[in-house]
């Protein structure tokens, strides 16, 4: 709608689907993960684009006039940009587009090292206000086997610290990220960790390789056996089972699950669960490999 001079491919979060994309950031600033290939073509190099473009392409689009609520910071790690570059591009954000009610971003746990809670909870202040943060696994072994370059302790920091800053946390889990050798082990502890954090939002997506899983094999010295749909609803269970949570909306609903599951935990758990066990029991039909749009 707005022609924007995106450096291609870029990603977003389904529910940003209304959202004006803002490119702030080409790439991810790490991009070490073995089972991410979002980001490995040659133009996706990381930059942070300068600040005299980025107020351009919100002046550009404010002249449209067209009505802007929603704006997603893309690439893949916005928030390792520096405290100073944030502040600047939502403060340019609420000066040319006043009806943006949410800024978001993804968010790498290591962003927030080097930023304090009264620091992210100015940027709370200034409207960005959820960011979508992919913990991918509470298990230590599943995190160094993917070079993920976080532990389950630099995940809990990040997302407490988000939390008493007020941003809302969006906390994406892989279902299958250990293989079968580390599946129950992955769930538990990933449960562990949303326990310890109680986000706003949850979802698991299931893990895929589209251009092979030599890395992520690799990572783990050759013993990554990928799980099977039965597995994958088994160690859903496994994960669902753990969770004590006191109001997080639960969705297992992204084009590569096969069990849809919608709820909020603690409330939705029994019935979350008889549906996993219904799936088992093979009374819930699950997506086909056609259905996934993977």
């Amino acid at each position: 709608m707005f022609n924007l001079p995106y450096i291609q491919p870029v990603f977003r979060p389904p529910s940003e689907w209304q959202s004006l994309i803002l490119q702030v950031t080409n790439g991810c600033s790490y991009n070490q993960c073995t089972f991410c290939d979002m980001y490995t073509a040659p133009q996706k190099k990381f930059r942070a684009r300068k600040l005299e473009e980025l107020e351009a392409e919100i002046k550009a689009v404010a002249a449209t006039g067209v009505s802007v609520t929603k704006v997603f910071l893309a690439d893949g790690d916005a928030m390792t940009l520096p405290m100073r570059r944030l502040e600047a591009i939502c403060r340019l954000i609420r000066e040319h587009l006043p009806g943006v009610r949410r800024i978001s971003s993804y968010c790498l746990p290591r962003n927030l090292k080097n930023k304090s809670v009264e620091e992210l909870r100015l940027l709370a202040e200034l409207g960005l206000t959820l960011v979508y943060v992919g913990c991918e696994s509470g298990d230590d072994e599943v995190l160094a086997g993917i070079n993920k370059g976080e532990t389950f302790e630099s995940s809990k920091a990040a997302l407490l610290k988000l939390g008493q800053a007020g941003i809302k946390r969006s906390v994406m889990i892989l279902n299958g990220m250990g293989g079968k050798e580390r599946s129950q082990q992955h769930a538990l502890n990933s449960a562990r960790l949303m326990n310890a954090t109680q986000p706003e939002y949850l979802s698991t997506l299931v893990v895929s390789f589209p251009l092979g899983m030599d890395r992520v094999v690799a990572g783990f010295d050759g013993r990554f056996t990928p799980l099977a749909v039965e597995d994958l609803i088994a160690e859903q269970g496994w994960l669902l089972g753990e969770l004590d949570l006191n109001s997080t909306i639960f969705r297992s609903d992204h084009a590569s699950n096969y069990l849809v599951l919608k709820g909020t935990l603690g409330r939705d758990k029994a019935a979350l669960l008889a549906q996993i066990a219904s799936a088992r029991d093979g009374l819930v039909p699950l997506r086909a490999e056609w259905q996934r749009g993977l």
